[in-house]
């Protein structure tokens, strides 16, 4: 389940990755859609990567289990936006291609 923390830093993710400081080479209307899925896989994978060095810092005894379950519940929440996204996406793509030209 989600935390009030991580779904905010969620928010701010995408609040960062929208803003043209935060994705790549703007355009002249925003940061382009390769780039804002360039910076969503890389906040997938440093969530995933910080999960994991939360795990190993555990078992080496160097961290408690409150900080990996919040680790790993962020990265939850960052995969299921991903596939949320991605769900998005391809309906969206099923419907344009539905189009009658």
């Amino acid at each position: 389940m989600a935390s009030p923390i991580s779904a905010a830093n969620a928010y701010a993710s995408l609040a960062r990755l929208t803003s043209a400081k935060g994705a790549g080479q703007p355009s002249e209307d925003g940061p382009s859609f390769g780039s804002l899925v360039k910076d969503a896989m890389s906040s997938v994978l440093d969530a995933g990567r910080k999960s994991d060095a939360q795990t190993v810092a555990m078992a080496n005894g160097k961290s408690n289990v409150m900080d990996v379950v919040t680790a790993v519940a962020e990265t939850d929440v960052a995969v299921s936006t991903l596939v949320s996204v991605r769900d998005r996406v391809i309906q969206s793509y099923e419907d344009i291609m539905k189009m009658t030209i």
